[in-house]
């Protein structure tokens, strides 16, 4: 099917004539893992040939990108059907792609909402190996469907052909299906890790506010007015993009200069060290956990996006720290609840009691111990079995 005309773009084809395996992350997270497993794989066989729809570290590790897919990476319903044209012209314009050029793989890295569909597609439209073609379908990083959603995993079984997961107890959510399901390990304890952030007493308290737009100028706020409410020290901003940034200088800006300390904008890179923190549930709050950094989640989504999550989530905990542990490492402040006087007595806790630093430190050892990459290898050495 020829690409709908809504996409001002299509496409480059592979860069070499032929490509063997097709990333597509839609998240910074996912851009993050994915980059991980394809420098494992270059370093193992260099001729290897990917391309992605993924962003800038898939690219720095060697991927040909196609597109930029984490600039355009947004959450909620409302979001996506804001977006919703975009979005179908993409699907359409990567369905051509996949079609012309026949890559022996496709990985999809999370991002469900995209990429189950287009699993979908693949094999109503005789792609891939389940539809009756050629092309392997392989999914890294399970959607939670331990939250909601839990009748996807019969879907999956009907469109891929192996998944990798990155938490133990994921494999036994499918043991219902036919879809061979194994745990690699989760990337952040890998051996080559270099954690983003480090506990120290004396640091700054870190404000992690997410990668995406629309969720940073929602989360932000809360974030800024818990640190100012705190009154004490300074604050560092971590951000992966210069999207993300411009949405912390507005809002920095509509705050005006009132509260205590310097707050620095930093890009997401070299290891920070923090005393304490406050941050979304997303990707970051996890290099928190396993860093043993003290801290808190916030998080506000828009009202009826909320809404219907209230109603079809079933979970105990936002964070999946909190979900892994089984207990809240980090209290979660959701909606209303995020305000700035009870997020300042986080953070004041977090400073000024010792004991909640020590047990923060005991947590994240049993996380470690909970992630760590089993004997059967790393997602590196899953997805090049399936290649072979």
């Amino acid at each position: 099917m020829s690409a709908t005309p809504l996409l001002p773009f299509r496409l480059a084809p592979p860069a070499g004539g032929a490509v063997d395996v097709l990333i597509v992350a839609g998240e910074h997270s996912g851009d993050e893992h994915a980059a991980r497993v394809v420098r494992e794989l270059r370093a193992r066989e260099p001729g290897l040939a990917i391309a992605a729809l993924g962003g800038p570290q898939l690219a720095a590790a060697g991927a040909q990108l196609l597109h930029d897919l984490t600039a355009s990476s947004v959450v909620g319903l409302v979001e996506v059907l804001r977006n919703y044209s975009f979005f179908r012209a993409l699907f359409e314009e990567t369905l051509r792609w996949i079609g012309e050029h026949r890559p022996r793989a496709v990985c999809f890295v999370d991002y469900p909402g995209l990429n189950l569909r287009l699993a979908a597609a693949l094999r109503e439209r005789g792609l891939s190996a389940k539809g009756g073609g050629k092309i392997k379908t392989l999914f890294y990083i399970s959607p939670q469907i331990w939250a909601w959603k839990a009748k996807r995993r019969f879907t999956m079984a009907r469109d891929l052909d192996a998944l990798a997961t990155i938490f133990p107890f994921e494999p036994a959510c499918y043991a219902d299906t036919t879809l061979p399901v194994e745990f690699v390990g989760h990337p952040f304890v890998a051996d080559d890790y270099m954690p983003p952030v480090r506990h120290e007493a004396g640091g700054p308290v870190l404000l992690l506010p997410g990668s995406r737009v629309q969720a940073v100028g929602r989360i932000f706020p809360a974030l800024l007015g818990g640190f100012r409410a705190f009154g004490q020290g300074d604050a560092v901003v971590l951000y992966p993009s210069d999207d993300i940034r411009g949405v912390l200088e507005r809002t920095l800006a509509s705050a005006g200069a009132n509260g205590p300390g310097k707050i620095e904008l930093q890009p997401t890179g070299a290891t920070v060290a923090a005393a304490a923190v406050l941050t979304s549930s997303g990707t970051m709050s996890m290099h928190c956990a396993l860093a043993g950094i003290p801290g808190a989640i916030a998080y506000r989504a828009n009202p009826l996006t909320y809404l219907l999550g209230r109603m079809l989530v079933k979970i105990e905990y936002l964070g999946i720290a909190n979900l892994l542990l089984k207990e809240p490492m980090y209290p979660e402040f959701i909606q209303g609840a995020a305000t700035p006087d009870a997020l300042a007595a986080q953070l004041r806790a977090c400073t000024g009691d010792p004991a909640r630093a020590a047990e923060t430190a005991r947590q994240a050892a049993r996380l470690r111990a909970l992630l760590r990459v089993p004997a059967s290898g790393t997602a590196a050495d899953w997805l090049g079995r399936h290649l072979r």
